[in-house]
């Protein structure tokens, strides 16, 4: 990796939701970056006042922006889609670095509740391509620049964006992935984000293009529609994150140091993007630049068509570093006829159909070329490339930063048994220990899962319903309730074996949603699939309110039982002596299968529809009536019973998740492709509760050799990945 591609590898990396990310001594690196650039400063540690600053400054980038028009439509349309590129990877992700801000063990404090609460709301949850980063995409695709634009990891391969353009976004992304190592950094650098709001360089690209209803009133430059965006609205967000960043006293010089360093990125790259678009102003620069980019592949060829008397390869080989010796011969040949470029033969018959360079050049390419024939000066005037046409500003990767190709990503410790593996799998960092044990773990599950399925009369259908999983839904609904009026005069359980029974479900029960932990991914939240388990997480967990929080009103309902159980993220609680072995086997395959949002796709899909219907309208009932009878808190069953409900509740989305899933798997990869996703996505039904058999357990094991002989890439564990 070179220092021009490092932070577009970076980049690349951290939008995956499944990557293994080097803690130490890479953290370390991002550290030492941050204290770099807030030494290089003098900003007060004040949130308030450095809220103020930046909003002056960048007000008063604004206006710079809006002064570089020029009137002119072809110019002005070049300042636009410049900007535009140039801010994709930041506004494309707007908000994700606080994606991961949740986990399982801190699935239930004031802090993490608020801050997911804000994450929500960037997502647009509950609603596919909501997302702040889903509006700019649209931006991209109205201007015709979203080629690369989903997945965002694809930006990384749009030669069109310089490579500093990736460094902000990438550290953020980076950090976002390691929240336990660098929560403070990441509220401060939201903080200073949300206080600049539109990114300035979007001033020149709403100006020309004539649009504000479109413009980007948010943090990071995003697309909401600004109707919607009150400045009461951003005064919440504020004090919704700055209250959570202050919560933590002892951190407080670090959130400030994040402020201070995403403001100082924020300024070097604003600086770099608005040299970029006055440059860009004169056409020889972009000409430059299309040289400097393809020169190389051209120099290849052209050894015998002579330029000013030396071979057009010579010259294009030096183009690669200076392009402007070159500029001025070619303006000078009978390739070009200056300011008449519909007149000269490089963009005639040369790239005609008939001539030697046809589709050499793109549509884009052309267009570049021709303005700058366009503003060539009149053939009796002498023309010469000025230092319009030099390199823009590079962004140099800082030591701290560079690969350490050499030195492998540390192991991790490794779990030795279900207690330890509940334990280490709290919190949201994976290492390669953990990412073999999870893996492992879920394959193993999933084996027992498929052993005799088609005779198991629970199972989902052999086939996936031509009118979707609706009907289905309705009448397992049905045969619950049947069932529990068979079983009414069945005795219930002792007051001691209620209890008992409460406790030994505590583990699972207070990690509520932990198989949709992955799902607070960005990109996955707002997808047409993904946003109804995000949706369905969010539910769980009492859209950011702590009365509602399902693992706290368990708690609830322990306490008037008279138990208290330490912390769940800690090992206190893991090696709780009240709890058997067997009663982590299911929670810790949640944990893991939650890491695979991509991988396991279909089974997670599977997983959660049986999850959300397994009580409705039957077992959440009789234990509503057996909590009543010894006067126990019956509101987390009766809370079940009705968000989980068949018609509006986490039932029906969970079947609507898993019908979208199908429908988009039959139109990009076919029928077979469909076929074999339904079987997977039935094993991860019935892995709710897999059969325990001494069958089922060597069923199991034959999984876990089978896939730990694949390659490591677990794609290949379950076929095409996400399909």
């Amino acid at each position: 990796m070179t220092d021009d591609s490092a932070y577009r590898s970076l980049y690349h990396r951290a939008t995956d939701p499944e990557g293994v990310f080097p803690n130490e001594p890479w953290a370390e690196g991002i550290r030492t970056e941050i204290r770099r650039l807030r030494e290089a400063g003098s900003a007060p540690s004040d949130l308030d006042a450095l809220r103020l600053r930046v909003a002056d400054w960048a007000d008063g980038e604004r206006r710079r922006y809006l002064d570089l028009r020029s009137g002119k439509e072809e110019t002005d349309a070049v300042l636009s889609e410049r900007a535009a590129l140039a801010c994709a990877p930041l506004a494309v992700q707007d908000g994700a670095w606080l994606q991961w801000l949740t986990s399982p063990g801190r699935a239930d404090t004031e802090s993490a509740l608020a801050l997911l609460a804000v994450f929500a709301s960037d997502v647009g949850v509950g609603r596919p391509r909501a997302s702040r980063g889903s509006a700019y995409v649209s931006l991209l695709r109205d201007a015709g620049l979203a080629e690369y634009a989903v997945p965002a990891s694809r930006l990384s391969l749009d030669r069109r964006i310089a490579d500093r353009n990736f460094y902000l976004p990438a550290l953020l992304l980076a950090m976002s992935r390691l929240p336990d190592d660098f929560l403070p950094e990441i509220l401060g650098a939201d903080l200073c984000l949300h206080a600049a709001g539109i990114l300035p360089p979007l001033t020149a690209m709403r100006a020309s293009s004539g649009d504000d209803s479109r413009g980007t009133e948010t943090s990071a430059g995003s697309c909401e529609d600004t109707r919607q965006t009150t400045s009461e609205a951003a005064d919440r967000r504020w004090e919704t994150v700055r209250s959570c960043s202050v919560s933590h006293t002892q951190e407080t010089d670090r959130v400030a140091d994040g402020f201070s360093w995403a403001w100082g990125a924020l300024r070097r790259w604003n600086h770099a993007v608005y040299e970029d678009l006055e440059r860009s102003r004169d056409p020889a620069y972009a000409m430059a630049e299309l040289l400097r980019a393809r020169a190389g592949e051209g120099s290849v060829y052209h050894h015998r068509y002579r330029l000013s008397g030396r071979p057009l390869s010579d010259w294009l080989l030096e183009c690669q570093d200076d392009p402007t010796d070159f500029l001025n011969a070619l303006a000078a040949s009978d390739l070009v006829r200056p300011g008449h470029a519909r007149r000269s033969r490089l963009v005639n018959g040369l790239v005609l159909q008939r001539g030697p360079m046809f589709r050499i050049f793109s549509p884009q390419d052309l267009a570049v070329i021709r303005r700058w024939i366009d503003s060539l000066p009149a053939e009796s005037d002498p023309y010469s490339a000025s230092e319009v046409a030099a390199p823009a500003p590079s962004c140099p990767v800082p030591p701290s930063l560079r690969p350490r190709v050499q030195r492998p990503t540390a192991e991790g410790p490794a779990p030795t048994d279900l207690r330890s593996a509940y334990h280490l799998l709290q919190h949201r960092r994976q290492t390669p220990a953990l990412r073999r044990y999870t893996a492992d773990y879920v394959r193993g599950w999933l084996g027992r899962a498929r052993h005799g399925i088609d005779r198991d009369p629970r199972a989902l259908p052999r086939t996936w319903p031509a009118v979707g999983l609706r009907p289905w839904l309705s009448d397992q609904h049905h045969r619950h309730n049947l069932e529990w009026e068979s079983e009414l005069d069945t005795p219930l359980p002792s007051r001691d074996e209620l209890i008992d029974s409460t406790v030994q479900l505590a583990p699972l029960t207070l990690i509520d949603g932990a198989w949709l932990q992955g799902f607070t991914d960005y990109e996955l939240a707002s997808s047409e699939h993904g946003c109804f388990l995000f949706e369905t997480y969010w539910d769980e967990l009492g859209n950011g309110v702590t009365s509602l929080n399902h693992p706290l009103i368990y708690r609830q309902v322990l306490a008037g039982m008279g138990v208290e159980l330490p912390a769940t993220a800690s090992e206190e609680f893991a090696r709780w002596p009240g709890f058997d072995e067997r009663s982590f086997a299911l929670p810790v395959y949640w944990l893991c299968v939650g890491r695979y949002p991509q991988t396991f796709l279909p089974e997670v899909l599977g997983l959660n529809l049986a999850m959300e219907l397994s009580g409705v309208g039957g077992g959440y009932r009789r234990a509503h009536t057996a909590l009543r009878k010894y006067g126990f808190s019956t509101r987390f069953v009766d809370i079940h019973n009705t968000i989980d409900n068949v018609a509006t509740g986490h039932s029906a989305w969970a079947a609507d998740a898993l019908d979208a899933y199908l429908a988009s798997v039959l139109k990009t990869h076919g029928t077979e492709a469909q076929a074999a996703a339904w079987q997977r996505a039935r094993t991860g039904f019935r892995s709710l509760d897999p059969p325990g058999g001494w069958a089922a357990r060597r069923a199991g094991r034959r999984a876990l050799r089978s896939g730990s002989r694949r390659s490591g890439d677990l794609a290949a564990s379950g076929g095409v990945r996400g399909t």
